[in-house]
């Protein structure tokens, strides 16, 4: 039974052992066990279910094919999340929009010297409650992430949807702590700049 370095076993031990004896039904449970997780979150990062299932397959074979490079640092899913975020990154940086990418620059609050946001934004939060904004909300969000550069997109993704933390996911994209936290800022502060205005011509 394989455990993580943090001492706790590995609930997907089971599948790791197997992949690495090459086990004719490895595969097939890899595919089951995270199959539609992998293409989830392919799906969250590239707004394309076509990538999506590209990504999904791409990071299952990887997985399969690099089993032997799984040190069991991490639990073998976050080692299995990670090839996939970076998969549908490297998908939709390659990309070629049909649209033009927004320039964050140009609709985000501005920030003074030290980098801090510093021009009030009304507080619209208490009508997100509203049941009949609910479904209304939604598409702004997911049209407001969908307008993000691929870099800005991916990093809110894996830390507001999929909950991976700051280092993880300076680990998974090569770039430096502090970039993590701007992207996920900037990005955050976008989408809200986004909710508010919906909210305020309803």
């Amino acid at each position: 039974m394989s455990t993580t370095t943090n001492g706790k076993i590995d609930a997907d031990a089971d599948l790791v052992e197997a992949l690495r004896r090459d086990d004719e039904n490895a595969p097939a449970l890899l595919v089951e066990r995270y199959g539609d997780r992998v293409y989830r979150l392919g799906l969250r990062i590239t707004s394309s279910p076509e990538d999506a299932e590209e990504v999904a397959q791409d990071a299952l074979w990887a997985a399969a094919r690099k089993i032997g490079t799984f040190k069991g640092d991490s639990a073998f899913g976050s080692w299995l999340y990670r090839i996939a975020a970076n998969a549908a990154y490297m998908k939709l940086r390659a990309r070629k929009f049909k649209t033009r990418e927004v320039a964050l620059d140009d609709v985000i609050p501005a920030f003074d010297e030290d980098g801090v946001h510093f021009e009030p934004m009304d507080d619209w939060s208490p009508r997100v409650d509203e049941q009949a904004l609910q479904h209304e909300l939604r598409d702004v969000l997911e049209h407001a992430i969908d307008e993000l550069p691929p870099d800005y997109r991916t990093a809110l993704v894996l830390h507001d949807v999929e909950g991976l933390s700051n280092p993880e996911i300076a680990e998974n994209l090569g770039i430096s702590l502090p970039a993590v936290k701007s992207r996920v800022h900037r990005s955050r502060l976008f989408v809200r700049q986004k909710l508010a205005g919906y909210l305020q011509t309803v």
